[in-house]
Protein backbone atom coordinates (compact mmCIF):
# COMPACT_ATOMS: atom_id res chain seq x y z
CA UNK A 1 0.00 0.00 0.00
CA UNK A 2 1.14 3.49 -0.81
CA UNK A 3 2.67 5.66 1.89
CA UNK A 4 2.76 9.44 1.77
CA UNK A 5 6.45 10.30 1.90
CA UNK A 6 8.90 13.14 1.53
CA UNK A 7 10.44 13.06 -1.96
CA UNK A 8 14.01 12.79 -0.68
CA UNK A 9 13.16 9.84 1.55
CA UNK A 10 11.07 8.11 -1.10
CA UNK A 11 13.80 8.33 -3.75
CA UNK A 12 16.44 7.13 -1.33
CA UNK A 13 14.37 4.14 -0.24
CA UNK A 14 12.99 3.05 -3.62
CA UNK A 15 15.76 3.76 -6.17
CA UNK A 16 19.14 2.08 -5.82
CA UNK A 17 22.44 1.97 -7.69
CA UNK A 18 22.19 -0.34 -10.70
CA UNK A 19 18.39 -0.27 -10.91
CA UNK A 20 16.35 -0.22 -14.10
CA UNK A 21 14.21 2.89 -13.75
CA UNK A 22 11.32 4.04 -15.95
CA UNK A 23 10.35 7.71 -15.70
CA UNK A 24 7.33 7.93 -17.96
CA UNK A 25 5.09 10.78 -19.00
CA UNK A 26 4.04 11.83 -22.49
CA UNK A 27 4.39 15.56 -23.28
CA UNK A 28 3.20 16.46 -19.78
CA UNK A 29 3.39 14.89 -16.32
CA UNK A 30 7.12 14.23 -16.77
CA UNK A 31 8.67 13.63 -13.30
CA UNK A 32 11.52 16.14 -13.43
CA UNK A 33 11.58 16.81 -9.68
CA UNK A 34 12.12 13.12 -8.93
CA UNK A 35 14.91 12.95 -11.53
CA UNK A 36 16.64 15.92 -9.91
CA UNK A 37 16.47 14.20 -6.54
CA UNK A 38 18.13 11.14 -8.10
CA UNK A 39 20.92 13.45 -9.29
CA UNK A 40 21.30 15.05 -5.85
CA UNK A 41 21.59 11.63 -4.23
CA UNK A 42 24.10 10.43 -6.82
CA UNK A 43 22.23 7.20 -7.55
CA UNK A 44 24.30 5.72 -10.34
CA UNK A 45 24.86 2.89 -12.84
CA UNK A 46 21.21 3.14 -13.82
CA UNK A 47 19.45 1.59 -16.77
CA UNK A 48 16.85 4.15 -17.83
CA UNK A 49 13.75 3.15 -19.80
CA UNK A 50 11.43 5.63 -21.50
CA UNK A 51 9.44 5.78 -24.70
CA UNK A 52 10.56 9.35 -25.42
CA UNK A 53 13.72 10.21 -23.49
CA UNK A 54 13.76 13.97 -23.76
CA UNK A 55 15.36 16.62 -21.54
CA UNK A 56 14.77 14.69 -18.30
CA UNK A 57 17.08 11.91 -19.44
CA UNK A 58 19.52 14.34 -21.06
CA UNK A 59 20.07 15.72 -17.56
CA UNK A 60 20.51 12.33 -15.92
CA UNK A 61 22.88 11.15 -18.67
CA UNK A 62 24.90 14.36 -18.44
CA UNK A 63 25.16 13.90 -14.67
CA UNK A 64 27.01 10.63 -15.32
CA UNK A 65 24.46 8.39 -13.63
CA UNK A 66 23.31 6.29 -16.60
CA UNK A 67 24.98 3.16 -17.95
CA UNK A 68 22.26 2.03 -20.36
CA UNK A 69 19.25 3.54 -22.12
CA UNK A 70 16.19 1.58 -23.30
CA UNK A 71 14.14 3.83 -25.55
CA UNK A 72 12.23 4.43 -28.76
CA UNK A 73 12.98 8.07 -29.62
CA UNK A 74 15.25 10.75 -28.23
CA UNK A 75 15.20 14.49 -28.71
CA UNK A 76 14.36 17.92 -27.31
CA UNK A 77 10.72 18.22 -28.45
CA UNK A 78 10.25 21.01 -30.95
CA UNK A 79 13.91 22.06 -30.71
CA UNK A 80 16.38 19.39 -31.80
CA UNK A 81 18.90 16.93 -30.42
CA UNK A 82 19.72 15.91 -26.89
CA UNK A 83 23.35 17.01 -26.72
CA UNK A 84 24.29 15.30 -23.44
CA UNK A 85 22.82 12.08 -24.86
CA UNK A 86 24.78 12.54 -28.09
CA UNK A 87 28.02 13.35 -26.26
CA UNK A 88 27.72 10.15 -24.22
CA UNK A 89 27.06 8.02 -27.31
CA UNK A 90 29.59 9.66 -29.61
CA UNK A 91 32.38 10.53 -27.18
CA UNK A 92 31.72 8.54 -24.00
CA UNK A 93 31.36 11.73 -21.89
CA UNK A 94 30.86 11.70 -18.99
CA UNK A 95 30.71 7.93 -19.43
CA UNK A 96 29.89 5.50 -22.26
CA UNK A 97 26.20 4.82 -22.82
CA UNK A 98 24.84 1.46 -23.95
CA UNK A 99 21.68 1.63 -26.09
CA UNK A 100 18.70 -0.69 -26.59
CA UNK A 101 16.53 1.01 -29.20
CA UNK A 102 12.95 0.09 -30.12
CA UNK A 103 9.97 1.43 -31.99
CA UNK A 104 7.23 3.17 -30.01
CA UNK A 105 4.99 0.14 -30.54
CA UNK A 106 7.75 -2.17 -29.37
CA UNK A 107 8.32 -0.22 -26.15
CA UNK A 108 4.60 0.03 -25.40
CA UNK A 109 4.17 -3.68 -25.94
CA UNK A 110 7.17 -4.45 -23.72
CA UNK A 111 5.49 -2.57 -20.87
CA UNK A 112 2.19 -4.35 -21.55
CA UNK A 113 3.92 -7.73 -21.38
CA UNK A 114 5.56 -6.78 -18.12
CA UNK A 115 2.27 -5.55 -16.68
CA UNK A 116 0.56 -8.77 -17.79
CA UNK A 117 3.15 -11.06 -16.22
CA UNK A 118 4.15 -12.42 -19.63
CA UNK A 119 7.73 -13.04 -20.81
CA UNK A 120 7.30 -11.28 -24.14
CA UNK A 121 4.85 -9.48 -26.40
CA UNK A 122 3.97 -10.17 -30.04
CA UNK A 123 3.40 -7.50 -32.69
CA UNK A 124 3.75 -6.78 -36.36
CA UNK A 125 6.78 -4.58 -36.78
CA UNK A 126 10.53 -4.23 -37.18
CA UNK A 127 10.44 -5.59 -40.74
CA UNK A 128 12.74 -3.80 -43.15
CA UNK A 129 14.88 -2.24 -40.43
CA UNK A 130 18.05 -3.24 -38.64
CA UNK A 131 16.99 -2.76 -35.00
CA UNK A 132 16.68 -6.55 -34.45
CA UNK A 133 20.36 -6.89 -35.37
CA UNK A 134 21.34 -4.54 -32.55
CA UNK A 135 19.04 -5.62 -29.72
CA UNK A 136 18.90 -8.82 -27.69
CA UNK A 137 15.32 -7.93 -26.69
CA UNK A 138 13.88 -8.20 -30.23
CA UNK A 139 13.25 -11.58 -31.84
CA UNK A 140 10.61 -13.41 -33.88
CA UNK A 141 7.97 -16.00 -33.08
CA UNK A 142 5.85 -18.21 -35.33
CA UNK A 143 2.11 -18.05 -34.75
CA UNK A 144 0.89 -21.55 -33.81
CA UNK A 145 -2.44 -20.91 -35.55
CA UNK A 146 -1.47 -19.31 -38.86
CA UNK A 147 2.24 -20.02 -39.22
CA UNK A 148 2.92 -16.31 -39.66
CA UNK A 149 6.25 -15.01 -38.42
CA UNK A 150 5.78 -12.09 -36.06
CA UNK A 151 8.04 -9.79 -34.08
CA UNK A 152 8.54 -10.61 -30.40
CA UNK A 153 9.87 -8.22 -27.77
CA UNK A 154 11.00 -9.14 -24.27
CA UNK A 155 8.87 -7.94 -21.37
CA UNK A 156 10.09 -4.76 -19.69
CA UNK A 157 9.86 -4.96 -15.89
CA UNK A 158 11.54 -1.95 -14.31
CA UNK A 159 12.84 -2.17 -10.78
CA UNK A 160 11.20 1.21 -10.26
CA UNK A 161 8.69 3.27 -12.22
CA UNK A 162 8.40 6.96 -11.41
CA UNK A 163 5.54 9.10 -12.70
CA UNK A 164 4.02 12.49 -11.95
CA UNK A 165 0.26 12.93 -11.57
CA UNK A 166 -2.19 15.65 -10.68
CA UNK A 167 -3.71 14.27 -7.50
CA UNK A 168 -3.53 11.58 -4.86
CA UNK A 169 -5.75 11.03 -1.87
CA UNK A 170 -4.42 10.32 1.60
CA UNK A 171 -4.74 6.57 1.08
CA UNK A 172 -2.32 6.80 -1.85
CA UNK A 173 -4.82 6.37 -4.67
CA UNK A 174 -3.62 8.40 -7.67
CA UNK A 175 -5.55 10.32 -10.30
CA UNK A 176 -4.07 11.58 -13.58
CA UNK A 177 -5.67 12.92 -16.73
CA UNK A 178 -4.82 14.48 -20.06
CA UNK A 179 -2.25 12.75 -22.27
CA UNK A 180 -1.41 9.68 -20.25
CA UNK A 181 0.90 7.71 -22.53
CA UNK A 182 2.07 4.42 -21.00
CA UNK A 183 2.13 5.47 -17.34
CA UNK A 184 -0.40 2.84 -16.29
CA UNK A 185 1.43 0.02 -18.05
CA UNK A 186 4.82 1.16 -16.73
CA UNK A 187 3.46 1.28 -13.19
CA UNK A 188 1.88 -2.17 -13.38
CA UNK A 189 5.07 -3.65 -14.88
CA UNK A 190 7.35 -2.35 -12.12
CA UNK A 191 8.49 -3.94 -8.88
CA UNK A 192 8.37 -0.60 -7.03
CA UNK A 193 6.47 2.60 -7.83
CA UNK A 194 6.96 6.23 -6.83
CA UNK A 195 4.39 8.86 -7.78
CA UNK A 196 4.89 12.59 -7.33
CA UNK A 197 1.72 14.66 -7.38
CA UNK A 198 0.69 18.26 -7.66
CA UNK A 199 -1.70 17.99 -4.76
CA UNK A 200 -2.90 15.71 -1.98
CA UNK A 201 -6.69 15.83 -1.71
CA UNK A 202 -9.30 14.35 0.59
CA UNK A 203 -11.26 12.92 -2.34
CA UNK A 204 -10.27 12.27 -5.95
CA UNK A 205 -12.27 14.13 -8.60
CA UNK A 206 -13.36 12.19 -11.70
CA UNK A 207 -12.10 13.55 -15.03
CA UNK A 208 -13.14 12.41 -18.52
CA UNK A 209 -10.52 10.04 -19.88
CA UNK A 210 -8.62 10.06 -16.60
CA UNK A 211 -6.85 7.16 -14.95
CA UNK A 212 -7.00 6.03 -11.34
CA UNK A 213 -4.13 4.00 -9.94
CA UNK A 214 -5.16 2.25 -6.71
CA UNK A 215 -2.92 2.68 -3.72
CA UNK A 216 -2.06 -1.00 -3.66
CA UNK A 217 0.01 -0.70 -6.86
CA UNK A 218 1.98 2.30 -5.56
CA UNK A 219 4.72 2.21 -2.92
CA UNK A 220 5.11 5.92 -2.18
CA UNK A 221 3.41 9.20 -3.04
CA UNK A 222 5.21 12.52 -2.61
CA UNK A 223 3.44 15.87 -2.86
CA UNK A 224 5.61 18.00 -5.17
CA UNK A 225 3.75 21.00 -6.66
CA UNK A 226 5.35 21.89 -9.97
CA UNK A 227 7.15 18.55 -10.01
CA UNK A 228 6.71 18.21 -13.78
CA UNK A 229 8.39 21.53 -14.70
CA UNK A 230 9.46 22.39 -17.40
CA UNK A 231 6.78 20.04 -18.76
CA UNK A 232 3.29 20.64 -17.45
CA UNK A 233 0.42 19.09 -15.53
CA UNK A 234 -2.93 19.55 -17.27
CA UNK A 235 -5.21 21.61 -15.06
CA UNK A 236 -2.33 22.89 -12.92
CA UNK A 237 0.41 24.39 -15.08
CA UNK A 238 1.54 25.16 -18.62
CA UNK A 239 4.59 24.03 -20.55
CA UNK A 240 7.69 26.18 -20.15
CA UNK A 241 8.59 26.41 -23.83
CA UNK A 242 11.34 28.94 -23.12
CA UNK A 243 13.17 26.38 -20.98
CA UNK A 244 13.19 23.81 -23.77
CA UNK A 245 14.55 26.39 -26.21
CA UNK A 246 17.20 27.53 -23.75
CA UNK A 247 18.20 23.95 -23.00
CA UNK A 248 19.65 23.55 -26.48
CA UNK A 249 22.44 26.05 -25.77
CA UNK A 250 22.99 24.86 -22.19
CA UNK A 251 23.31 21.23 -23.18
CA UNK A 252 25.59 21.78 -26.18
CA UNK A 253 28.55 22.78 -24.02
CA UNK A 254 29.97 20.58 -21.26
CA UNK A 255 31.01 23.50 -19.09
CA UNK A 256 27.65 25.26 -19.49
CA UNK A 257 25.81 22.08 -18.61
CA UNK A 258 27.98 21.43 -15.56
CA UNK A 259 27.43 24.99 -14.34
CA UNK A 260 23.67 24.63 -14.87
CA UNK A 261 23.62 21.33 -12.97
CA UNK A 262 25.50 22.77 -10.01
CA UNK A 263 23.40 25.92 -9.90
CA UNK A 264 19.90 24.60 -10.62
CA UNK A 265 19.94 21.03 -9.26
CA UNK A 266 22.81 20.54 -6.85
CA UNK A 267 22.58 23.99 -5.30
CA UNK A 268 26.32 24.55 -5.51
CA UNK A 269 27.15 21.26 -3.74
CA UNK A 270 28.38 18.03 -5.34
CA UNK A 271 26.02 15.10 -5.60
CA UNK A 272 26.08 12.72 -2.65
CA UNK A 273 27.79 9.57 -3.90
CA UNK A 274 26.40 6.57 -2.08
Amino acid sequence: MAEIRDLREAVGELIHDGDTVAMEGFTHLIPFAAAHEVIRQGITDLTLARMTPDVIYDQLIGAGLVARLVFSWGGNPGVGSLHRFRDAVENGWPRPLELDEHSHAGMANRYVAGASGLPFAVLRGYRGGDLPEHSATISTVTCPFTGEELAAVAALTPDVTVIHAQQADRAGNVRLWGLTGVQKEAVLAARRVLVTVEELVDELTPHPGGLTLPGWVVDAVAEVPGGAHPSYAAGYSTRDNAFYRAWDAVSRDRAAFTAWLESEVLGGAPAVRR
